[in-house]
C-alpha cells in the first residue's frame, strides 16, 4: 500500500466477534466486553459470535448452538443493548462465507504463511491441521469487510491478522479499480485492563484453553470459586510494593494488581499506595470481594438469559437479519465489480 490510497469515505462501523468456545473469563470481560459496551455509546457497533471460526478444529454439534447463545447472553450481561447495537451469529448470514472465497481468490499464499498465530496454534502438527486453521484470516477479513466497518477492536495478538484485512481490501480496490470501496480498518486503542493475565502464569494471557480452571475467574463461576481461585493465584512471598517499580519481575502480582485496579477504576498508583506492605493474606481477600461485587451482577444476568434460550434466539435471528441488511447490498456491488453473471 502506498500513501496515494484513496480514502473511504462511507460511514464508520465497528466490528467485532466472540468465538463460542471455551467459558468466558475476567479477561475477556475487562478486555473485550466492557468496551464493548462503551463503544455503543459511540460507534454503529456489529457484536458476532464467530461460530464458523470455531468449528476451524472439533468442536461438539450437539454444543455449538448452546455456546453461540451463551455468548450472545454474556454480551447483554454485560450492557450489549440488542436495540443500540447488532449481535446475531455468524453462520446465520451467508455473505461471511462468501466473501471469504472472493477473498481467497484475492489473498495470496505468502501473506497467510507469515501468520504466526497459526504457527502458534498448530504447531508441531501443522500438517495435520485444517485448511480452515490456515485461512483463518481471511474469513476474519470477510466478516469486517462484508460490512465495511471501519475499526476494529483488538488485542496484541490479532493486529497481525487486522493488517492482512487491509491488505486484501487495497489489493481488492487495486486489482478491481474501485478506489475506496472497501475502507482500510484502523485498531481501536486497547486501553487499560486489555491484558488480564492466568492466575496461575502472569507471563501467559487469562485463555478459554487453559486446561486449569484455576488459571481463570469464568463469567459463570459464584462467589465461592471466584474466592477460592483467587485465593490459589499464584504470587511470592514479597509483601505488596509501594510503586511500580516494584512490580517489575513479579508479573502474577502485577496481573493480581492490575485486576484490583481495573475492576475498581482505581490507577496502580492508588492501587499500591492502598495496600503498601500488605502481605496477600490481606490483598487477595480485597480482591475476592471486589472482584464478586463486579462480576456478581453479570453472572446472575447471564444465568437468567441463558434460563430463556428462546429470547436469545429471537434477539439472535434479529440481529442476523440486521446484519444481512447490511451485508446484501455491499455484496450486490461486490459481485457486480467482480463481473459474475447475473439474469
Amino acid at each position: 500500500m502506498t500513501d496515494d490510497t484513496p480514502t473511504y469515505s462511507g460511514p464508520e462501523r465497528v466490528f467485532s466477534g466472540v468465538q463460542p468456545t471455551g467459558d468466558l473469563h475476567l479477561g475477556n470481560y475487562l478486555g473485550a466486553l466492557v468496551k464493548f459496551v462503551a463503544m455503543q455509546e459511540s460507534h454503529d457497533c456489529i457484536f458476532c459470535v464467530v461460530d464458523l471460526h470455531a468449528i476451524t478444529v472439533p468442536q461438539d454439534p450437539g454444543q455449538l448452538a448452546s455456546k453461540t447463545r451463551e455468548i450472545a447472553a454474556a454480551f447483554m450481561a454485560a450492557g450489549i443493548d440488542p436495540e443500540r447495537a447488532i449481535i446475531f451469529a455468524q453462520s446465520a448470514v451467508p455473505a461471511h462465507v462468501e466473501l471469504a472465497w472472493y477473498f481467497n481468490c484475492i489473498a495470496r499464499m505468502g501473506w497467510l504463511e507469515r501468520m504466526t498465530q497459526f504457527k502458534d496454534k498448530a504447531g508441531k502438527d501443522r500438517e495435520r491441521a485444517s485448511v480452515g486453521l490456515f485461512d483463518y484470516p481471511v474469513l476474519q477479513a470477510a466478516d469486517i469487510l462484508a460490512y465495511k466497518a471501519t475499526h476494529v477492536p483488538v488485542g496484541e495478538d490479532q493486529k497481525q491478522h487486522l493488517e492482512l484485512t487491509r491488505d486484501i481490501a487495497d489489493r481488492f480496490n487495486r486489482d478491481f479499480a474501485v478506489p475506496g470501496f472497501f475502507p482500510l480498518p484502523d485498531p481501536l486503542a486497547e486501553g487499560p485492563g486489555a491484558r488480564i493475565m492466568s492466575l496461575k502464569d502472569g507471563s501467559k494471557k487469562m485463555s478459554k484453553s487453559d486446561l486449569s480452571d484455576l488459571s481463570r475467574i469464568n463469567l459463570i463461576d459464584d462467589a465461592d470459586t471466584i474466592s477460592k481461585k483467587l485465593r490459589k493465584a499464584k504470587t511470592d512471598p514479597a509483601p505488596i510494593p509501594d510503586t511500580a517499580e516494584g512490580l517489575e519481575g513479579r508479573p502474577e502480582v502485577d496481573n493480581l494488581v492490575n485486576i484490583y485496579a481495573t475492576l475498581s477504576g482505581l490507577e496502580t498508583g492508588q492501587v499500591l499506595e492502598r495496600f503498601a506492605g500488605e502481605g496477600f493474606g490481606v490483598f487477595k481477600p480485597a480482591l475476592a470481594e471486589l472482584a464478586v461485587e463486579k462480576l456478581s451482577p453479570v453472572t446472575q444476568k447471564m444465568r437468567e438469559l441463558m434460563d430463556d434460550p428462546g429470547e436469545i434466539d429471537r434477539i439472535l435471528a434479529e440481529g442476523a437479519a440486521k446484519a444481512e441488511a447490511i451485508a446484501t447490498p455491499v455484496m450486490e456491488e461486490v459481485r457486480q465489480i467482480m463481473g459474475f453473471w447475473r439474469a
